[in-house]
This record gives structure tokens, C-alpha cells and sequence, in this order.
């Protein structure tokens, strides 16, 4: 037990580069822990770390310590989780990145009902455009729009959200509503930077138009607000379309045509999840899942 202890104080002193970073953390002592991180590395007989005065780095042996050592200490903390009442109630930080818009606009009140279904949980989110590493940085997951592409993650797919095609009535009315997609062409398309086309299908016909427009966006936000100022044509998950459609502001045209659906990944490093990350997961497909 205690040659574990030893292993989880060094995989927190490997993560933050820094013996005071994981005193802050552990809540024990700088000089224990580097008392004990000696200890273990005279014990392994290879030096694990290389100290300077600002930073600490891992060594060849270190990084491969490491690597091995963090997946068995992650492995027994959730054991103990889920042998205990963390099961039933899960407790500590969530650590989650969520793509901007869709967390803004759409899951915001999602997270306050599984905020309030779980009390014990605390919440770290980063709304960042980036994509985050989920190996070097400290989230438990993150919620991706689109086909994910890093192929060492474990992807779970939450939804398929429907993708419409919106304007607002002032912008018809002054360019005239689209009856077919050919005639998206002729009109001011608000889209991705390099979308080039927009594919839409009716039945057994799809189509594939070549579209283009003084805005090119890379946030679905944005497209919808400048479709609301009237600026053009877009291309909008329903879910995130729906207060401008109630309200008004925007029209769906072209409403026997279908888009691709945009799928919704909660991506993790592994498989084994803490229960907060399990719930968090759960909670999403579930309310996703009924709503898309």
C-alpha cells in the first residue's frame, strides 16, 4: 500500500513539474514529498527525476514510470470509488472542455439539471476553441461536434443532431426565399472558412451545391447571429436554431431537404471512468438523445 501511495505522490509530481505544485495539490508537505519520491527511486535502483531550482523533468526511466504507473494508480482510485458512496453520489472536480457555442447556447441549462442532480460535484469547464490533449492535460472529457479524429481516444456518441437551413424573414423578403438548393448558390451563404458545398437530400435525390458569401465563420454562433441580422443564409443544428425560430427571427426554408446529421462524441483517454465522468456521460446521451 504504501509502495502505491509512493506511485500516485510521484504521477502527481510528474503531472505538475513540480514538487510545490504537488504539495498544493496532495495537501502533504514539500520535503515528505520529496523524501519519499527519493526513496522510491533508491528503491527502483534509476533516477527518476531531474531537479533544477524552477522545474522538475522526467527522466528516460521516469517517463516510462510514469506512464505505466499512472494507469495503475488511476485504475485503484476508481476501485475505491466504486466500491464506495462516490458510486451512488459522485463527488469532486469535473474537469470537462465543451465546444463554445453549443455549451453557450444549448447545454448550459443541461449542465444546471445534472449540477443540481449531483451536489457533490464541482466544475472546471473550458470553452477554448482548441483542441485539448486529453493525455498531457488534466480533463476528464471532452464534447466534440463532428467525426472525432484522434484515433488513440475512446469516442462515445451521445447524438446525432438534425442541421437545417435557416434565414431571416427580412433577408427573404429582401433576396427572395430559396424553392430548391440550386438556388442557395445565388444567395449569401454564411459558413465555415473552405466549406466550398452544401449537400441536401429529398428522398433518393441529394444535391450538392457550391455555395459562397461575404461571411465565412468558423462558429456556429456566429452564423446564427449574423442569420438573425439578416446577413444570409445558414446552415444550423435545430436545437440551437430553436429561440430565434419561436421568437421569429429566423425562418427555415427548403424544409423538405435533409442535411448530414452532426454527431455529438464525448471523447476520454480510457475507458475507465471515474463515476463523476461516467454520470456526466450518461446524463448527456440521455437528454441528448431525446431531444436530437
Amino acid at each position: 500500500m504504501e509502495l502505491l501511495n509512493d506511485m500516485a505522490l510521484f504521477v502527481e509530481v510528474a503531472q505538475v513539474r513540480s514538487f510545490r505544485g504537488a504539495a498544493e495539490v496532495t495537501g502533504i508537505p514539500n520535503s515528505t514529498i520529496s523524501r519519499r519520491i527519493n526513496a522510491l527511486e533508491k528503491a527502483i535502483g534509476l533516477r527518476l527525476l531531474h531537479r533544477t531550482t524552477r522545474r522538475v523533468e522526467l527522466t528516460e526511466a521516469g517517463q516510462l514510470y510514469y506512464d505505466r504507473c499512472k494507469r495503475i494508480v488511476d485504475e485503484a482510485k476508481i476501485a475505491h470509488e466504486q466500491l464506495g458512496e462516490m458510486l451512488a453520489q459522485p463527488s469532486g472536480t469535473l474537469r470537462a472542455s465543451l465546444p463554445v457555442d453549443f455549451a453557450t447556447i444549448y447545454m448550459a441549462p443541461l449542465i444546471a439539471e445534472f449540477a443540481s442532480r449531483y451536489p457533490g460535484i464541482t466544475f472546471d469547464f473550458d470553452l477554448t476553441p482548441r483542441r485539448v490533449d486529453l493525455v498531457s492535460e488534466p480533463f476528464d472529457v471532452a464534447i466534440r461536434m463532428g467525426e472525432p479524429t484522434e484515433s488513440n481516444l475512446i469516442a462515445r456518441l451521445l447524438a446525432r443532431l438534425s442541421v437545417q437551413v435557416y434565414a431571416s424573414p427580412r433577408y427573404l423578403e429582401l433576396s427572395g426565399e430559396p424553392s430548391h438548393p440550386a438556388d442557395l448558390a445565388r444567395h449569401e451563404c454564411i459558413g465555415f472558412p473552405k466549406a466550398g458545398k452544401w449537400a441536401l437530400q429529398r428522398g433518393e435525390e441529394r444535391i450538392e451545391v457550391e455555395v459562397g458569401g461575404r461571411f465565412q465563420v468558423n462558429s456556429v454562433g456566429m452564423f446564427r447571429r449574423l442569420a438573425t441580422l439578416d446577413l444570409g443564409v445558414a446552415l444550423l443544428p435545430v436545437e440551437m436554431a430553436e429561440d430565434d425560430l419561436v421568437a421569429g427571427r429566423l425562418r427555415r426554408i427548403l424544409p423538405e431537404w435533409q442535411t448530414r446529421s452532426t454527431p455529438v462524441y464525448a471523447l476520454t483517454e480510457t475507458r475507465l471512468l471515474p463515476a463523476k465522468t461516467q454520470r456526466f456521460i450518461e446524463f448527456l446521451r440521455e437528454r441528448l438523445g431525446k431531444e436530437s
